[in-house]
């Protein structure tokens, strides 16, 4: 049997909250939103790169956002002292590419284990607590929990409009 990704129910974001509520609820839907973009999909299509030239995969994107959920609100945000998921001195975006023999159950269950770390390391910080970030420039910034929740709501907007493309080339499913 092949294995295929499972059917997701996209929680949709509040009209009327507090702040942290619509940060979240933002959050939780783009989440969602990439998710479903890899429902009913085979293992093979998955890994497959079907927007020359670009070599991005819907694999590759729900590792990408693995280890980019687990720097910004673990390692970042909350202080954790634990490596990346995919770490590699020689491909700095393993995360990305290396998808051929990866394994797609194992990449959604850590995927699902990272945005509930990540959900547990912010729940206790306030969206004005800060930390120290060293950029690639050598500068560095005082970044707030807020900048956090807001770059992580683009970052998956833009991954999003490229799993959109993805998908269609895959199998010709668009939409929301």
């Amino acid at each position: 049997m092949t294995w295929r990704a499972p059917e997701i129910d996209r929680r949709h974001e509040p009209f009327v909250a507090d702040e942290r509520t619509i940060l979240q609820g933002w959050l939780d839907n783009h989440r969602d939103t990439l998710l479903l973009k890899c429902a009913g999909l085979t293992a093979e299509q998955l890994r497959t790169a079907s927007v020359p030239p670009s070599g991005l995969t819907l694999l590759g994107l729900v590792r990408h956002m693995a280890d980019v959920e687990r720097w910004w609100f673990r390692i970042r945000s909350a202080g954790e002292e634990i490596p990346g998921l995919y770490d590699d001195d020689e491909d700095p975006d393993a995360d990305l590419n290396a998808v051929a023999d990866a394994d797609p159950e194992e990449t959604f269950a850590t995927y699902r284990a990272e945005v509930a770390a990540a959900d547990r390391a912010a729940a206790d910080l306030s969206l004005e607590h800060t930390f120290r970030h060293s950029r690639r420039d050598g500068s560095t910034n005082e970044i707030s929990l807020r900048w956090v929740y807001v770059h992580m709501i683009e970052e998956y907007a833009r991954h999003n409009g490229h799993a959109d493309l993805i998908r269609e080339r895959i199998d010709g499913v668009t939409g929301s």
